[in-house]
């Protein structure tokens, strides 16, 4: 069912979602918070962007143009509404398309950060996957695969651009490896934990294109305290009050 949520603790914005899909949670805030964003930096693209949580959230840390791109029809809509009663369809352009398909709508290097909240999870024909379709696609690797979406970041990368995108730790080798296959130097790693004693659930990577090596891990980041409740770090990114992200 479709709702209108308000978005984090940011004054009135808002944000509608629907219960029966895949509702935006924590890594969508950690990658918006996490990417490099500069003031010299004019366009932005997130790609698989969902209900658009990610181009809503960076718009609070820059006044860049941002793009959004979303696959499945009705997500994008919601998307779509929430930018525009935000008043956020000035900066923000989001269009429904496949992200394989970019190449054929943006020129080569037309981005200066590109950033991504992908499926996390390979699809092969007898993998077991939600039998919502819409949360099947949002989780798995159906339409798209990790080394297209690093191929298209390439694309639309200018020369010295940013690539960040949140993923799991377990595909760490794979995404380090494609990245520089395809001339994105990592140059920012964070691992985030549940809590202390826990192994990571999610990890944060930031690259520059054409970059120089040199790697840099952040110390880790550890979501609750040992008590469940979020930590500071986690409570200032949901913005000026702290009632309303309790649940992601």
């Amino acid at each position: 069912m479709k709702v209108r949520n308000r978005l984090l603790n940011f004054g009135d914005m808002i944000i509608y979602q629907d219960n029966d899909y895949f509702l935006f949670s924590l890594d969508s805030v950690l990658l918006a918070n996490f990417v490099t964003l500069k003031l010299t930096d004019k366009k932005i693209i997130d790609l698989c962007s969902g209900n658009a949580p990610v181009p809503m959230l960076m718009s609070f840390r820059t006044k860049a143009r941002i793009f959004g791109v979303e696959l499945q029809k009705y997500i994008y809509d919601m998307g779509l509404e929430s930018i525009k009663e935000n008043g956020l369809d000035k900066q923000i352009k989001f269009i429904n398309e496949d992200v394989k398909n970019l190449d054929k709508i943006y020129e080569r290097e037309s981005f200066d950060v590109v950033t991504c909240n992908p499926p996390y999870f390979k699809y092969k024909d007898d993998s077991l996957i939600n039998e919502n379709e819409g949360k099947a696609i949002a989780r798995h690797e159906v339409y798209i695969k990790l080394e297209d979406i690093i191929s298209t970041s390439q694309y639309l990368l200018k020369n010295s651009g940013t690539f960040a995108m949140v993923h799991r730790p377990d595909r760490l080798i794979e995404i380090i490896n494609l990245m520089q296959k395809y001339g994105i130097e990592p140059k920012k790693i964070r691992l985030v934990y549940p809590k202390e004693n826990k192994n990571a659930n999610m990890l944060l990577i930031e690259g520059i294109k054409n970059g120089k090596s040199g790697l840099k891990v952040e110390k880790a980041l550890i979501v609750h305290d040992n008590k469940g409740n979020y930590v500071e770090e986690i409570r200032k990114m949901f913005g000026s009050d702290n009632d309303v992200a309790e649940k992601l």
